[in-house]
């Protein structure tokens, strides 16, 4: 199976201005997942996507294959992800470069493991998924079955639908979040349903020691502290 890894890295962050070649740790943060990326022996290929010049020639320095530079419209607070991988997909296509699936790694994930990545990759093969994510537990707190919403009464009701709450927090059912590190679909389904999530949807669950998704100055803070502990 050929699979391409795409990093997106647009160069107008607003929550940490610059943030893609920002120095973490003494190495623009981008430089955290080109390096991981590139010890992954089982992607065909991986390329950066990106706006910027500037992001572009740091990628490049660092051995990354940016084969094209992306429009400024799929560069706004605004564009999607997906908008993003298929630019990606039909600009390698003008240059005969075609894939079975797309795997998404993005910046702001910088700690995820090459072991990790690898592993994420194994199991959508094997478990001939449409699409694959990575995933963190939701806090009992927080599951589903213990989430209310208002009705159109103004009184709550159980968000799942359901009758009775589950009164006791061991006989809940385990209930994950999307953590962003890992997004792997296959190109079919990308192509034809324009969607990161398939008909099967896998999961691998992530490591909470590693986990940081750099949003704002405080997940810019948390990552500096967090790079302490696994250096």
């Amino acid at each position: 199976m050929k699979i391409l890894g795409i990093i997106p890295a647009r160069g107008g962050s607003k929550g940490v201005p610059g943030k893609n070649i920002k120095p973490l740790g003494g190495k623009p943060l981008i430089v955290y997942t080109i390096e991981a990326a590139k010890q992954v022996k089982i992607l065909t290929d991986c390329v950066v996507s990106t706006d910027s010049e500037d992001i572009a020639a740091v990628a490049r320095s660092f051995g990354a294959d940016v084969p094209f530079i992306r429009p400024v419209e799929l560069a706004t607070d605004s564009a999607k992800s997906i908008d993003v991988v298929l630019h990606a997909l039909h600009e390698l296509q003008k240059q005969n470069r075609h894939y079975d699936a797309v795997i998404l790694l993005q910046p702001t994930n910088p700690f995820r493991s090459v072991r990790f990545i690898e592993e994420a990759i194994q199991k959508f093969i094997s478990g001939n998924y449409g699409s694959l994510i990575s995933v963190l537990p939701v806090p009992h707190e927080y599951n589903p079955h213990w989430v209310f919403e208002p009705d159109e009464n103004g009184t709550l009701k159980l968000a799942t639908g359901e009758k009775e709450i589950i009164s006791r927090r061991q006989e809940l059912p385990p209930a994950y979040f999307r953590d962003g590190s890992i997004y792997i679909t296959s190109t079919e389904v990308l192509l034809t349903k324009n969607s990161f999530y398939g008909n099967r949807l896998g999961y691998i669950e992530a490591g909470t020691d590693r986990h940081v998704n750099i949003d704002t100055p405080e997940d810019w803070e948390r990552a500096e502290e967090l790079i302490k502990t696994l250096s």
